[in-house]
């Protein structure tokens, strides 16, 4: 292979330069910040972060941030002490305050006891509360089984079932087109 082809072919590229990471200081933005295996965004209002971890609703997120005196600032200007409080809140409620009927999992079939289940811990929970239907083959069990609408929802004329539409609608016949007279006729 000749010099002439050498050159023409591959170039080689200078690398690129490695930027380095600031110092973790007040100036820092925290882009993303991990609570309760979620990953909340930085540039969100606290309150509105909270909401993205499953098992939070809205008023949930805010009784957390009025019962620990936070204001409802961007996520990213929590200070890390604060964040620690906030896990705290998650995993004992009753120990800052928030009152049983917020919870979501309430006078536990098992303990009797009051939780607030998040993130996997809620998904095992009602995953377990399904299957414990399907074993008893109480009527809500019976309509998991079939995959069928479990809280009375209409399935007449409304989805035959949870899986989509299944058929026509029953009772509905469609008329019949009548071919139209002519002028000659």
């Amino acid at each position: 292979m000749s010099e002439d082809t050498a050159k023409a072919g591959k170039v080689k590229k200078p690398a690129k330069p490695v930027a380095v990471p600031k110092p973790a200081g007040p100036e820092v933005f925290k882009k993303i910040i991990r609570i309760a295996e979620s990953d909340l965004d930085g540039d969100k209002k606290l309150t509105h972060a909270l909401t993205r971890i499953r098992g939070i609703s809205w008023s949930y997120a805010n009784a957390i941030r009025k019962v620990l005196n936070l204001p409802d600032i961007k996520f990213a200007d929590v200070s890390d002490e604060q964040v620690a409080k906030i896990k705290d809140c998650l995993n004992d409620p009753t120990k800052f305050g928030i009152p049983a009927w917020m919870y979501n999992k309430r006078k536990e079939r098992v303990t009797g006891k009051n939780y607030h289940l998040l993130a996997s811990e809620l998904i095992l929970s009602q995953r377990m509360d399904v299957e414990s239907l399907k074993a008893k083959r109480c009527y809500r069990g019976v309509r998991h089984i079939h995959s069928y609408k479990v809280r009375g929802q209409r399935t007449r004329s409304r989805g035959a079932n949870v899986r989509g539409r299944v058929g026509s609608t029953v009772g509905v016949v469609k008329r019949k087109i009548m071919p139209q007279k002519t002028e000659k006729e």
